[in-house]
């Protein structure tokens, strides 16, 4: 697993960094909850960093994530801020809206239960 640095105080201030909202982890908590439950998932890691919110999701803790929900804000007026990246590293869907940017894994949901 990569550990970043902890980043320093500059005049008494923390660093700014990119977090998810309540609404937007309500979304992705909801849908990882119904993965769970289906014993696709296992466990997930949240890295708020500079740049970038990511939400990593693990079928098992000791691996690689099998997919990353990124919040970028820098590309909100571009391709949409939020993302989903497979572990292959390719952008599976990406979009202004998070809820519809999730139904690229909300399939897999459905394929799983059937």
């Amino acid at each position: 697993m990569n550990m970043e640095t902890p980043t320093p105080l500059s005049s008494g201030h923390l660093a700014q960094q990119v977090a998810f909202q309540r609404s937007e982890l309500n979304l992705i908590l909801g849908l990882y909850g119904r993965m769970v439950a289906a014993g696709e998932w296992r466990d997930y890691g949240i890295s708020c960093l500079k740049d970038a919110a990511v939400f990593s999701v693990f079928r098992r803790t000791a691996e690689t994530p099998l997919y990353m929900i990124e919040k970028r804000p820098r590309l909100r007026h571009r391709q949409g801020m939020y993302s989903v990246i497979g572990m292959d590293g390719q952008i599976l869907k990406r979009g202004h809206d998070l809820k519809t940017v999730l139904r690229v894994l909300e399939r897999k949901l459905i394929r799983a239960v059937e």
